[in-house]
Protein backbone atom coordinates (compact mmCIF):
# COMPACT_ATOMS: atom_id res chain seq x y z
CA UNK A 1 0.00 0.00 0.00
CA UNK A 2 2.93 2.06 0.65
CA UNK A 3 3.46 2.53 -3.25
CA UNK A 4 -0.11 3.75 -3.68
CA UNK A 5 0.67 6.07 -0.86
CA UNK A 6 3.73 7.68 -2.42
CA UNK A 7 2.14 7.96 -5.60
CA UNK A 8 -1.19 9.55 -4.57
CA UNK A 9 1.26 11.88 -2.35
CA UNK A 10 3.35 13.05 -5.53
CA UNK A 11 0.90 13.18 -8.50
CA UNK A 12 -0.54 16.86 -7.52
CA UNK A 13 0.65 17.87 -11.00
CA UNK A 14 -0.62 14.78 -12.66
CA UNK A 15 -4.06 13.82 -14.13
CA UNK A 16 -7.46 11.97 -14.35
CA UNK A 17 -5.23 9.32 -16.54
CA UNK A 18 -3.01 9.17 -13.80
CA UNK A 19 -5.28 9.86 -10.84
CA UNK A 20 -7.95 7.41 -11.68
CA UNK A 21 -5.90 3.83 -11.59
CA UNK A 22 -3.83 4.77 -8.92
CA UNK A 23 -6.54 5.56 -6.56
CA UNK A 24 -8.39 2.21 -7.79
CA UNK A 25 -5.47 0.39 -6.61
CA UNK A 26 -5.12 1.95 -3.40
CA UNK A 27 -8.84 1.45 -2.55
CA UNK A 28 -8.61 -2.61 -3.70
CA UNK A 29 -5.43 -2.62 -0.97
CA UNK A 30 -7.07 -0.98 1.57
CA UNK A 31 -10.42 -1.92 1.52
CA UNK A 32 -10.46 -4.28 4.13
CA UNK A 33 -8.41 -2.45 6.68
CA UNK A 34 -9.48 -0.57 9.34
CA UNK A 35 -6.12 1.44 10.31
CA UNK A 36 -3.18 2.61 7.95
CA UNK A 37 0.08 2.28 10.36
CA UNK A 38 1.73 3.67 6.88
CA UNK A 39 0.75 7.08 7.57
CA UNK A 40 2.30 7.68 10.56
CA UNK A 41 5.41 8.26 9.33
CA UNK A 42 6.19 12.21 9.30
CA UNK A 43 3.89 14.30 7.75
CA UNK A 44 2.76 11.80 5.67
CA UNK A 45 -1.27 11.47 7.07
CA UNK A 46 -1.29 14.84 6.59
CA UNK A 47 0.15 15.09 3.14
CA UNK A 48 -1.87 12.50 2.00
CA UNK A 49 -5.15 13.70 2.37
CA UNK A 50 -4.28 17.21 1.06
CA UNK A 51 -3.35 15.78 -2.09
CA UNK A 52 -6.47 13.58 -1.69
CA UNK A 53 -8.26 17.00 -1.60
CA UNK A 54 -6.57 18.37 -4.32
CA UNK A 55 -7.50 15.59 -6.39
CA UNK A 56 -11.27 15.98 -5.62
CA UNK A 57 -11.29 19.44 -6.48
CA UNK A 58 -9.35 19.37 -9.74
CA UNK A 59 -10.97 16.04 -11.13
CA UNK A 60 -13.10 16.40 -14.18
CA UNK A 61 -13.65 12.70 -13.93
CA UNK A 62 -16.86 11.48 -11.72
CA UNK A 63 -15.66 8.50 -11.15
CA UNK A 64 -12.18 9.84 -9.72
CA UNK A 65 -13.93 12.00 -8.03
CA UNK A 66 -16.48 9.00 -6.53
CA UNK A 67 -13.12 6.86 -5.69
CA UNK A 68 -11.61 10.39 -3.83
CA UNK A 69 -14.58 9.84 -1.19
CA UNK A 70 -13.91 6.57 -1.20
CA UNK A 71 -10.67 6.72 0.05
CA UNK A 72 -12.16 8.91 2.62
CA UNK A 73 -14.48 6.65 3.76
CA UNK A 74 -11.84 4.42 4.00
CA UNK A 75 -9.09 6.67 6.02
CA UNK A 76 -12.20 8.04 8.46
CA UNK A 77 -12.13 4.51 9.71
CA UNK A 78 -9.83 5.74 11.84
CA UNK A 79 -10.74 8.11 14.44
CA UNK A 80 -6.77 9.96 14.48
CA UNK A 81 -6.72 13.60 13.56
CA UNK A 82 -10.65 13.53 12.18
CA UNK A 83 -11.19 17.03 12.87
CA UNK A 84 -7.91 18.57 11.69
CA UNK A 85 -7.99 16.70 8.46
CA UNK A 86 -11.40 17.34 7.80
CA UNK A 87 -10.77 20.98 6.86
CA UNK A 88 -13.54 23.72 5.45
CA UNK A 89 -12.22 23.02 1.64
CA UNK A 90 -13.11 19.25 2.37
CA UNK A 91 -16.40 19.99 4.24
CA UNK A 92 -17.72 22.59 1.69
CA UNK A 93 -17.01 19.15 -1.47
CA UNK A 94 -19.02 17.06 1.06
CA UNK A 95 -21.58 20.32 1.04
CA UNK A 96 -21.15 20.21 -2.93
CA UNK A 97 -21.44 16.55 -3.65
CA UNK A 98 -24.08 15.25 -1.41
CA UNK A 99 -26.33 17.73 -2.38
CA UNK A 100 -27.82 18.39 1.04
CA UNK A 101 -27.13 22.31 1.18
CA UNK A 102 -27.95 22.65 -3.13
CA UNK A 103 -32.07 22.91 -3.40
CA UNK A 104 -31.57 22.75 -7.06
CA UNK A 105 -29.55 19.38 -7.02
CA UNK A 106 -30.16 17.13 -9.50
CA UNK A 107 -29.34 13.50 -9.24
CA UNK A 108 -28.23 11.86 -12.63
CA UNK A 109 -26.41 9.14 -13.38
CA UNK A 110 -22.95 10.62 -13.09
CA UNK A 111 -23.64 11.95 -9.70
CA UNK A 112 -26.28 10.06 -7.70
CA UNK A 113 -22.43 7.03 -7.05
CA UNK A 114 -20.88 10.57 -5.92
CA UNK A 115 -23.58 11.56 -3.79
CA UNK A 116 -23.70 8.16 -2.12
CA UNK A 117 -19.88 7.90 -1.48
CA UNK A 118 -19.81 11.02 0.33
CA UNK A 119 -22.97 10.13 2.90
CA UNK A 120 -21.11 7.02 2.98
CA UNK A 121 -18.23 8.68 4.14
CA UNK A 122 -19.82 11.88 6.45
CA UNK A 123 -21.87 8.63 8.26
CA UNK A 124 -18.14 6.78 9.56
CA UNK A 125 -17.09 10.95 10.15
CA UNK A 126 -19.55 11.42 12.20
CA UNK A 127 -19.53 8.21 14.00
CA UNK A 128 -15.64 8.70 14.93
CA UNK A 129 -15.70 12.49 15.91
CA UNK A 130 -18.24 13.76 17.66
CA UNK A 131 -16.72 17.11 17.29
CA UNK A 132 -17.54 17.12 13.36
CA UNK A 133 -21.00 15.69 14.16
CA UNK A 134 -21.52 18.01 16.10
CA UNK A 135 -20.08 20.98 13.53
CA UNK A 136 -21.92 19.41 10.96
CA UNK A 137 -25.16 20.18 12.84
CA UNK A 138 -24.55 23.84 12.89
CA UNK A 139 -22.54 24.50 9.36
CA UNK A 140 -25.74 23.93 6.97
CA UNK A 141 -25.77 19.56 6.33
CA UNK A 142 -28.45 19.18 9.11
CA UNK A 143 -30.95 21.80 7.55
CA UNK A 144 -30.42 20.40 4.46
CA UNK A 145 -30.90 16.63 5.55
CA UNK A 146 -33.71 18.23 6.85
CA UNK A 147 -34.90 19.93 3.61
CA UNK A 148 -34.26 16.73 1.46
CA UNK A 149 -36.52 14.55 3.40
CA UNK A 150 -39.28 16.81 3.30
CA UNK A 151 -38.72 16.67 -0.18
CA UNK A 152 -39.16 12.93 -0.89
CA UNK A 153 -43.18 13.36 -2.10
CA UNK A 154 -41.60 15.97 -4.53
CA UNK A 155 -38.45 15.15 -6.02
CA UNK A 156 -37.10 11.79 -7.74
CA UNK A 157 -34.39 10.44 -5.04
CA UNK A 158 -32.83 7.07 -5.63
CA UNK A 159 -33.87 4.70 -2.72
CA UNK A 160 -30.20 3.92 -2.04
CA UNK A 161 -29.66 7.84 -1.18
CA UNK A 162 -32.78 8.04 0.91
CA UNK A 163 -31.75 5.01 2.80
CA UNK A 164 -28.53 6.76 3.76
CA UNK A 165 -30.16 10.17 4.30
CA UNK A 166 -31.98 8.29 7.08
CA UNK A 167 -29.17 6.43 8.50
CA UNK A 168 -27.17 9.98 8.73
CA UNK A 169 -30.61 11.24 10.52
CA UNK A 170 -30.04 8.43 12.90
CA UNK A 171 -26.16 9.34 13.86
CA UNK A 172 -26.75 12.98 13.89
CA UNK A 173 -29.89 12.43 16.28
CA UNK A 174 -27.89 9.98 18.09
CA UNK A 175 -24.84 11.69 18.69
CA UNK A 176 -26.12 15.03 19.45
CA UNK A 177 -29.00 16.38 21.86
CA UNK A 178 -29.29 19.59 20.47
CA UNK A 179 -30.04 17.55 17.17
CA UNK A 180 -32.73 15.51 18.86
CA UNK A 181 -33.97 18.43 19.66
CA UNK A 182 -33.98 20.12 15.98
CA UNK A 183 -35.53 16.93 14.76
CA UNK A 184 -38.07 16.50 16.81
CA UNK A 185 -40.12 18.53 14.03
CA UNK A 186 -39.72 15.89 12.00
CA UNK A 187 -42.10 13.49 14.09
CA UNK A 188 -45.56 13.51 11.81
CA UNK A 189 -43.18 13.65 8.52
CA UNK A 190 -41.26 10.24 9.52
CA UNK A 191 -44.52 8.72 10.44
CA UNK A 192 -45.53 8.90 7.25
CA UNK A 193 -42.75 7.87 5.70
CA UNK A 194 -43.85 4.54 7.66
CA UNK A 195 -47.15 5.11 6.20
CA UNK A 196 -46.58 5.30 2.73
CA UNK A 197 -43.91 2.05 2.83
CA UNK A 198 -46.84 0.45 4.16
CA UNK A 199 -48.96 1.14 1.30
CA UNK A 200 -46.15 -0.17 -0.65
CA UNK A 201 -46.29 -3.38 1.17
CA UNK A 202 -49.49 -3.79 0.41
CA UNK A 203 -48.99 -2.82 -3.09
CA UNK A 204 -46.22 -5.53 -3.33
CA UNK A 205 -49.36 -8.19 -2.59
CA UNK A 206 -51.44 -6.82 -5.28
CA UNK A 207 -48.56 -7.09 -7.87
CA UNK A 208 -47.48 -10.80 -6.73
CA UNK A 209 -50.55 -12.31 -5.07
CA UNK A 210 -48.66 -15.43 -4.16
CA UNK A 211 -46.81 -12.72 -1.33
CA UNK A 212 -48.10 -12.24 2.00
CA UNK A 213 -50.92 -9.44 2.34
CA UNK A 214 -48.05 -6.86 3.70
CA UNK A 215 -44.48 -7.94 2.38
CA UNK A 216 -41.42 -5.68 1.90
CA UNK A 217 -38.41 -6.01 -0.16
CA UNK A 218 -34.87 -5.57 1.22
CA UNK A 219 -34.06 -2.38 0.06
CA UNK A 220 -37.81 -1.25 1.54
CA UNK A 221 -36.71 -3.13 4.55
CA UNK A 222 -33.44 -1.42 5.14
CA UNK A 223 -35.16 2.02 5.09
CA UNK A 224 -37.98 1.16 7.33
CA UNK A 225 -35.29 0.54 9.91
CA UNK A 226 -33.62 3.76 9.74
CA UNK A 227 -36.38 5.57 9.43
CA UNK A 228 -37.27 3.77 12.81
CA UNK A 229 -34.21 3.88 14.74
CA UNK A 230 -34.38 7.63 13.64
CA UNK A 231 -37.76 8.00 15.24
CA UNK A 232 -36.43 6.27 18.27
CA UNK A 233 -33.81 8.68 19.37
CA UNK A 234 -36.19 11.80 18.66
CA UNK A 235 -39.08 10.44 20.54
CA UNK A 236 -36.64 9.48 23.86
CA UNK A 237 -38.04 11.24 27.05
CA UNK A 238 -41.44 11.82 25.46
CA UNK A 239 -43.75 14.07 27.05
CA UNK A 240 -46.73 11.73 28.32
CA UNK A 241 -48.08 15.05 29.88
CA UNK A 242 -48.74 16.73 26.73
CA UNK A 243 -52.39 15.67 25.02
CA UNK A 244 -51.36 16.25 21.49
CA UNK A 245 -47.96 14.24 21.80
CA UNK A 246 -50.57 11.01 23.01
CA UNK A 247 -52.39 11.65 20.29
CA UNK A 248 -49.33 11.44 17.92
CA UNK A 249 -47.80 8.98 19.75
CA UNK A 250 -51.14 6.63 19.26
CA UNK A 251 -50.99 7.06 15.57
CA UNK A 252 -47.84 5.80 15.76
CA UNK A 253 -48.51 2.73 17.51
CA UNK A 254 -51.50 1.68 15.32
CA UNK A 255 -48.63 2.12 11.87
CA UNK A 256 -46.24 -0.03 14.36
CA UNK A 257 -48.99 -2.55 15.22
CA UNK A 258 -48.70 -3.33 11.59
CA UNK A 259 -45.06 -3.48 10.64
CA UNK A 260 -45.17 -6.51 13.59
CA UNK A 261 -47.03 -8.66 10.88
CA UNK A 262 -44.57 -7.54 8.03
CA UNK A 263 -42.98 -10.19 6.03
CA UNK A 264 -40.00 -9.98 3.69
CA UNK A 265 -37.39 -12.33 2.20
CA UNK A 266 -34.64 -12.33 4.28
CA UNK A 267 -35.50 -13.71 7.87
CA UNK A 268 -32.58 -11.78 9.52
CA UNK A 269 -34.01 -8.41 8.13
CA UNK A 270 -37.88 -9.57 9.76
CA UNK A 271 -36.09 -9.67 13.14
CA UNK A 272 -34.36 -6.56 12.45
CA UNK A 273 -37.42 -5.21 12.07
CA UNK A 274 -39.42 -6.49 14.70
CA UNK A 275 -36.39 -5.45 16.75
CA UNK A 276 -36.58 -1.69 15.90
CA UNK A 277 -40.16 -1.73 16.32
CA UNK A 278 -40.07 -3.38 19.53
CA UNK A 279 -37.13 -0.86 20.45
CA UNK A 280 -39.40 2.44 19.68
CA UNK A 281 -42.49 0.83 21.65
CA UNK A 282 -40.31 1.40 24.60
CA UNK A 283 -40.46 5.36 23.62
CA UNK A 284 -44.10 5.03 23.62
CA UNK A 285 -46.70 5.93 26.55
CA UNK A 286 -48.46 3.08 28.09
CA UNK A 287 -51.50 4.69 27.04
CA UNK A 288 -51.18 3.99 23.65
CA UNK A 289 -50.22 0.54 23.98
CA UNK A 290 -54.28 -0.19 23.63
CA UNK A 291 -53.59 0.61 19.63
CA UNK A 292 -51.43 -2.84 19.00
CA UNK A 293 -55.68 -4.35 19.59
CA UNK A 294 -57.51 -4.49 16.50
CA UNK A 295 -61.35 -5.35 17.85
CA UNK A 296 -62.78 -8.30 15.82
CA UNK A 297 -65.57 -7.87 13.38
CA UNK A 298 -67.85 -10.52 12.49
CA UNK A 299 -66.44 -11.57 8.95
CA UNK A 300 -62.63 -11.28 10.17
CA UNK A 301 -60.27 -13.55 9.36
CA UNK A 302 -58.14 -13.77 12.89
CA UNK A 303 -57.07 -17.60 13.63
CA UNK A 304 -58.90 -18.30 16.77
CA UNK A 305 -56.02 -19.05 19.14
CA UNK A 306 -55.09 -15.06 17.99
CA UNK A 307 -58.55 -14.34 19.33
CA UNK A 308 -59.05 -12.70 22.90
CA UNK A 309 -61.99 -11.05 25.10
CA UNK A 310 -63.00 -9.90 21.47
CA UNK A 311 -59.09 -8.46 19.77
CA UNK A 312 -56.76 -9.50 17.31
CA UNK A 313 -54.19 -10.20 19.15
CA UNK A 314 -52.03 -10.74 16.39
CA UNK A 315 -49.45 -7.80 18.05
CA UNK A 316 -48.95 -9.25 21.03
CA UNK A 317 -48.47 -12.48 19.96
CA UNK A 318 -45.42 -11.85 17.16
CA UNK A 319 -43.56 -9.80 20.13
CA UNK A 320 -43.98 -13.12 22.61
CA UNK A 321 -42.76 -15.10 19.67
CA UNK A 322 -39.86 -12.44 19.37
CA UNK A 323 -39.02 -12.86 22.80
CA UNK A 324 -38.89 -16.43 22.54
CA UNK A 325 -36.78 -16.73 19.24
CA UNK A 326 -34.53 -14.48 21.83
CA UNK A 327 -34.51 -16.79 24.24
CA UNK A 328 -33.75 -19.90 22.00
CA UNK A 329 -30.51 -18.08 20.52
CA UNK A 330 -29.19 -19.03 24.33
CA UNK A 331 -27.72 -15.69 24.59
CA UNK A 332 -24.93 -14.97 26.56
CA UNK A 333 -24.88 -13.39 30.10
CA UNK A 334 -23.32 -9.90 28.44
CA UNK A 335 -25.83 -9.80 25.48
CA UNK A 336 -28.66 -10.43 27.87
CA UNK A 337 -29.52 -6.63 28.67
CA UNK A 338 -29.43 -4.73 25.26
CA UNK A 339 -31.36 -7.44 23.96
CA UNK A 340 -33.73 -9.14 26.11
CA UNK A 341 -34.90 -5.85 28.41
CA UNK A 342 -36.63 -3.90 25.25
CA UNK A 343 -38.99 -6.45 24.59
CA UNK A 344 -39.32 -7.19 28.30
CA UNK A 345 -40.36 -3.51 28.77
CA UNK A 346 -42.73 -3.83 25.79
CA UNK A 347 -44.46 -6.42 27.61
CA UNK A 348 -44.27 -4.64 30.85
CA UNK A 349 -45.98 -1.99 30.09
CA UNK A 350 -48.97 -3.59 27.91
CA UNK A 351 -49.18 -5.74 31.02
CA UNK A 352 -49.43 -2.64 33.85
CA UNK A 353 -51.84 -0.34 31.37
CA UNK A 354 -54.16 -2.97 29.86
CA UNK A 355 -56.21 -6.18 31.36
CA UNK A 356 -56.74 -7.35 28.11
CA UNK A 357 -53.08 -7.47 27.45
CA UNK A 358 -52.23 -8.72 30.70
CA UNK A 359 -54.44 -11.72 30.65
CA UNK A 360 -53.54 -12.70 27.52
CA UNK A 361 -49.71 -12.64 27.86
CA UNK A 362 -50.76 -14.56 31.33
CA UNK A 363 -52.37 -16.99 29.45
CA UNK A 364 -49.12 -17.62 27.36
CA UNK A 365 -46.45 -17.11 29.68
CA UNK A 366 -48.27 -18.76 33.17
CA UNK A 367 -50.52 -21.05 31.65
CA UNK A 368 -52.69 -23.51 34.29
CA UNK A 369 -49.51 -25.63 35.77
CA UNK A 370 -49.70 -29.48 34.16
CA UNK A 371 -46.47 -30.47 34.91
CA UNK A 372 -45.52 -30.17 38.81
CA UNK A 373 -42.75 -32.11 38.72
CA UNK A 374 -40.22 -29.98 36.92
CA UNK A 375 -38.75 -26.68 39.18
CA UNK A 376 -40.17 -23.79 37.50
CA UNK A 377 -36.52 -22.67 35.88
CA UNK A 378 -35.99 -26.04 33.70
CA UNK A 379 -37.76 -26.59 30.71
CA UNK A 380 -38.20 -24.79 27.13
CA UNK A 381 -41.32 -22.82 27.84
CA UNK A 382 -42.13 -18.95 28.25
CA UNK A 383 -42.57 -19.59 32.05
CA UNK A 384 -39.25 -21.18 32.40
CA UNK A 385 -37.10 -18.83 30.05
CA UNK A 386 -38.56 -15.64 32.76
CA UNK A 387 -38.02 -17.82 35.72
CA UNK A 388 -34.66 -18.34 35.14
CA UNK A 389 -33.94 -14.28 34.81
CA UNK A 390 -34.92 -14.06 38.24
CA UNK A 391 -31.52 -15.11 38.98
CA UNK A 392 -29.71 -13.99 36.22
CA UNK A 393 -26.80 -11.38 37.65
CA UNK A 394 -28.14 -8.30 35.61
CA UNK A 395 -29.89 -6.26 37.89
CA UNK A 396 -31.54 -4.06 35.34
CA UNK A 397 -33.33 -6.88 33.71
CA UNK A 398 -33.97 -9.11 36.55
CA UNK A 399 -36.00 -6.68 38.18
CA UNK A 400 -37.92 -6.08 34.84
CA UNK A 401 -38.63 -10.16 34.42
CA UNK A 402 -39.89 -10.00 38.02
CA UNK A 403 -41.84 -6.94 37.66
CA UNK A 404 -43.45 -8.85 34.41
CA UNK A 405 -44.10 -11.75 36.21
CA UNK A 406 -45.40 -10.02 39.32
CA UNK A 407 -47.93 -8.17 37.33
CA UNK A 408 -48.95 -11.35 35.68
CA UNK A 409 -49.90 -12.96 38.92
CA UNK A 410 -52.14 -9.38 39.82
CA UNK A 411 -49.34 -8.66 42.49
CA UNK A 412 -50.41 -11.92 44.76
CA UNK A 413 -47.18 -13.13 46.71
CA UNK A 414 -49.10 -16.38 47.03
CA UNK A 415 -49.53 -16.42 42.99
CA UNK A 416 -45.95 -15.76 42.22
CA UNK A 417 -44.80 -18.40 44.59
CA UNK A 418 -46.78 -20.92 43.14
CA UNK A 419 -45.32 -20.37 39.38
CA UNK A 420 -41.95 -18.98 40.55
CA UNK A 421 -40.98 -20.87 43.58
CA UNK A 422 -40.33 -18.70 46.49
CA UNK A 423 -36.28 -18.88 46.02
CA UNK A 424 -36.36 -17.72 42.24
CA UNK A 425 -38.95 -14.58 43.77
CA UNK A 426 -36.95 -14.06 47.01
CA UNK A 427 -35.04 -10.86 45.20
CA UNK A 428 -38.38 -9.05 44.42
CA UNK A 429 -39.55 -10.48 47.79
CA UNK A 430 -36.86 -9.03 49.39
CA UNK A 431 -37.03 -5.47 47.65
CA UNK A 432 -40.68 -5.41 48.14
CA UNK A 433 -40.87 -6.20 52.06
CA UNK A 434 -42.19 -9.18 51.22
CA UNK A 435 -40.29 -11.86 52.45
CA UNK A 436 -42.79 -12.98 54.81
CA UNK A 437 -45.96 -12.50 53.16
CA UNK A 438 -48.90 -10.17 52.81
CA UNK A 439 -49.87 -7.64 50.78
CA UNK A 440 -48.77 -4.75 48.33
CA UNK A 441 -50.36 -1.44 47.28
CA UNK A 442 -51.71 -2.00 44.08
CA UNK A 443 -52.71 -5.74 44.22
CA UNK A 444 -56.53 -4.84 44.77
CA UNK A 445 -56.15 -2.67 41.35
CA UNK A 446 -56.98 -5.74 39.63
CA UNK A 447 -59.84 -7.33 39.00
CA UNK A 448 -61.30 -9.74 41.03
CA UNK A 449 -62.94 -12.02 38.80
CA UNK A 450 -61.76 -15.73 38.87
CA UNK A 451 -58.69 -16.69 37.22
CA UNK A 452 -58.24 -20.63 38.36
CA UNK A 453 -55.47 -22.46 37.62
CA UNK A 454 -55.91 -25.18 39.92
CA UNK A 455 -55.49 -28.18 37.71
CA UNK A 456 -56.76 -31.71 38.17
CA UNK A 457 -52.59 -32.64 38.84
CA UNK A 458 -51.70 -29.28 41.13
CA UNK A 459 -54.61 -29.96 43.28
CA UNK A 460 -53.56 -33.99 43.27
CA UNK A 461 -50.20 -33.31 44.69
CA UNK A 462 -50.52 -29.71 45.92
CA UNK A 463 -49.83 -31.50 49.77
CA UNK A 464 -46.44 -32.15 48.17
CA UNK A 465 -45.23 -28.75 46.50
CA UNK A 466 -42.19 -27.39 47.76
CA UNK A 467 -42.90 -23.53 47.72
CA UNK A 468 -39.17 -22.62 48.22
CA UNK A 469 -38.37 -24.80 44.74
CA UNK A 470 -41.81 -24.32 43.15
CA UNK A 471 -42.69 -28.00 42.48
CA UNK A 472 -43.54 -31.29 43.70
CA UNK A 473 -40.73 -32.92 45.92
CA UNK A 474 -40.93 -37.01 46.69
CA UNK A 475 -41.30 -37.50 50.83
CA UNK A 476 -38.01 -37.95 52.07
CA UNK A 477 -37.40 -40.91 54.51
CA UNK A 478 -36.55 -39.89 58.29
CA UNK A 479 -33.14 -40.41 59.33
CA UNK A 480 -33.96 -41.23 62.76
CA UNK A 481 -36.86 -43.91 61.73
CA UNK A 482 -36.08 -47.31 63.34
CA UNK A 483 -33.09 -46.15 65.32
CA UNK A 484 -32.54 -46.35 69.17
CA UNK A 485 -31.53 -42.62 70.73
CA UNK A 486 -28.07 -44.60 71.38
CA UNK A 487 -28.12 -45.26 67.54
CA UNK A 488 -29.11 -41.75 66.93
CA UNK A 489 -26.37 -40.19 69.05
CA UNK A 490 -24.00 -42.36 67.55
CA UNK A 491 -24.74 -41.62 63.87
CA UNK A 492 -24.55 -37.51 64.41
CA UNK A 493 -21.47 -38.11 66.26
CA UNK A 494 -19.82 -39.94 63.35
CA UNK A 495 -20.55 -37.32 61.37
CA UNK A 496 -19.65 -34.84 63.17
CA UNK A 497 -22.70 -33.65 63.49
CA UNK A 498 -22.30 -33.51 67.77
CA UNK A 499 -19.49 -34.14 70.48
CA UNK A 500 -20.92 -35.40 73.25
CA UNK A 501 -19.15 -34.60 76.81
CA UNK A 502 -19.20 -35.15 80.03
CA UNK A 503 -18.07 -33.27 82.80
CA UNK A 504 -14.39 -34.22 84.28
CA UNK A 505 -12.94 -34.23 87.61
CA UNK A 506 -12.29 -31.06 87.12
CA UNK A 507 -15.57 -29.54 86.31
CA UNK A 508 -14.65 -29.13 82.24
CA UNK A 509 -16.21 -30.79 79.91
CA UNK A 510 -14.35 -34.37 78.47
CA UNK A 511 -15.14 -35.38 74.83
CA UNK A 512 -16.02 -39.16 74.67
CA UNK A 513 -15.80 -41.43 72.00
CA UNK A 514 -18.65 -43.93 72.17
CA UNK A 515 -22.19 -42.87 73.23
CA UNK A 516 -22.12 -45.53 75.98
CA UNK A 517 -19.74 -43.73 77.66
CA UNK A 518 -22.27 -40.96 78.72
CA UNK A 519 -24.11 -44.51 80.62
CA UNK A 520 -20.96 -45.51 82.50
CA UNK A 521 -20.71 -41.83 83.40
CA UNK A 522 -23.87 -41.11 84.65
CA UNK A 523 -24.07 -42.86 88.08
CA UNK A 524 -20.84 -41.37 89.26
CA UNK A 525 -22.31 -38.17 88.01
CA UNK A 526 -25.08 -38.12 89.86
CA UNK A 527 -23.46 -39.43 93.22
CA UNK A 528 -21.57 -35.74 92.77
CA UNK A 529 -24.74 -33.76 92.37
CA UNK A 530 -25.99 -34.97 95.52
CA UNK A 531 -22.85 -34.50 97.56
CA UNK A 532 -22.95 -31.01 96.12
CA UNK A 533 -26.47 -30.64 97.14
CA UNK A 534 -26.35 -32.37 100.91
CA UNK A 535 -25.80 -29.85 103.97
Amino acid sequence: MNTEIETIIAAGTADDKVWGPTLKAFIEKASGSYNFPELLQGSKRKDFWKALLHIAKHSQDPCVIRDCFVVMRLLSREKQCLAELINEEWRDLIKKHSGLCDPNFEFSEQKTPICIEVQKSLSNIMFNSRGLAEDFRTNGILTGLQRRIRDYENEKIPDEVRFFDMKLFFLITALSSDARSDMKSMFDLLVNLLVEELREAADNHFEHEDLPPLYLMDTQVDLVNEILKALFNITVGTDESDAEVLVSCYSLVEVLRSYLLICSNNLEKTWALRNNVINLLTNMPDETYKALLLPVHEGHRVPNNLVFEDYNMTAIYEILMFLKAKFNDQLKINNQHEILSPVVTVLLKGASGHRVIRKFLRNHILPPLTDVHTRPEEGSTLRNHLCRLLTTPIMELRDLDAELLFVLCKKSVSRMIKYTGYGNAAGLFAQRGLLGGGHIKGEDDFSSESENSETEEYADHKHGINPVIGCYEEPHPSAMENMSEEQLMDSLMKCGTIKPCTVGADGKPKPIDHILQLREALPAQQVRNVDEDSD
